[in-house]
C-alpha cells in the first residue's frame, strides 16, 4: 500500500516487495480482535490512488526480444551461359497449346527431355515441347539414369540369332499374362508363327503355353542373379515348327545348337 514507506526511491521499494508480502501474511495471521482494531483496519484500507498504483515487478511486460535486422532474401541470379539451351535451325509452329512455337535463330532454354525425338523448353516467356530435329543443341541437358525396365529376348532364326532388350512399362515385380507377352513379341519381331520359351534350371528350353507357365518361369528366375532395370526372366523366341531346340533326352542337357544363355 502507498501508506507504507519502505524506501525513499521507487527502485528500493520495488526490491522490498517480497519482504512486505511476508510481513502482510504474518499480520493477517493475528487474532481477529487485533485485526478488527480501528487503526489496523485503517492500515488495510486502499484509497482510489492506491488501487491505480501497480508495482513495476507485478506488471505483465512483453519479454525482452532481440531486434533482428530485416534482410530480404536474395533471388539467385539465372546464369544463362550455364543453362542447357539450343538454337532453332528452322521455324516451328505448334499445332496445339502443348507445343512451343519459335523462329529460326531463337535461343531456347531446355527444361527436360520428353523422349528421344522431343524436348521441352522455354523461349520468350512461353513453354512447351518441340521436336529435336528443329534445333541445334548448344549445351545438352544432364544425362539421366535410364529407369525404363526391359526384358531381354533371344530370337532364333534359321540362320542367325539376335539379342534384343525390349522396354516394358511395368514394375519388375509384376507377372505378365501369356497373351500380353505373345502380343508384344509378335509386334516387336514382326512375326506371327513364333512361340515363347524360357530356360529351366537345367538349361533346357521350355515352351510357354499358358499363364501358369509364365508364373513358373518367373518363380524359377528369382533364384538367379538379376541385372538392374531388367526382368529376372528372359524369353527365347523360336518358330512354331522348329522342334530341334528342345531336349528330348532328359539328363543330357540343353541342345548344343543354341547353347546355354
Amino acid at each position: 500500500p502507498g501508506k507504507v514507506y519502505v524506501g525513499s526511491k521507487r527502485e528500493i521499494a520495488e526490491n522490498r516487495i517480497p519482504i512486505l508480502n511476508v510481513y502482510m501474511k504474518n499480520l493477517l495471521c493475528l487474532p481477529v480482535w487485533v485485526l478488527m482494531d480501528e487503526e489496523v483496519r485503517l492500515f488495510f484500507y486502499h484509497s482510489d490512488f492506491d488501487c491505480e498504483q501497480v508495482p513495476h515487478r507485478l506488471r505483465r511486460l512483453r519479454p525482452r526480444t532481440r531486434r533482428i535486422k530485416n534482410i530480404s532474401p536474395q533471388v539467385p541470379v539465372f546464369d544463362r551461359m550455364a543453362a542447357p539451351r539450343a538454337e532453332a535451325l528452322f521455324d516451328f509452329s505448334g499445332t496445339n497449346k502443348l507445343e512451343l512455337s519459335f523462329k529460326k535463330g531463337d535461343l531456347i532454354y531446355l527444361l527436360s527431355r520428353v523422349n528421344k525425338d522431343w524436348l521441352e523448353g522455354t523461349v520468350a516467356d512461353a513453354t512447351g515441347i518441340f521436336p529435336c530435329a528443329f534445333v541445334k543443341i548448344i549445351k545438352d541437358l544432364p544425362q539421366q539414369e535410364d529407369t525404363v525396365n526391359k526384358v531381354r529376348c533371344y530370337y532364333y532364326d534359321a540362320t542367325v540369332s539376335t539379342i534384343r532388350d525390349i522396354p516394358v512399362e511395368e514394375d519388375l515385380s509384376s507377372i505378365p499374362s501369356f497373351n500380353d507377352l505373345m502380343e508384344l513379341m509378335r509386334r516387336e519381331f514382326d512375326q506371327d508363327d513364333i512361340v515363347l520359351n524360357y530356360r529351366d534350371l537345367d538349361g533346357d528350353l521350355i515352351r510357354l503355353l499358358s499363364d501358369q507357365d509364365v508364373e513358373l518361369m518367373v518363380s524359377q528366375s528369382r533364384r538367379r542373379p538379376s541385372v538392374k532395370h531388367f526382368f529376372s526372366w528372359k524369353l527365347h523366341i523360336t518358330h512354331k515348327d522348329n522342334l530341334d531346340v528342345y531336349n528330348t533326352s532328359p539328363g543330357i542337357g540343353a541342345t548344343q545348337t543354341l547353347g546355354t544363355t
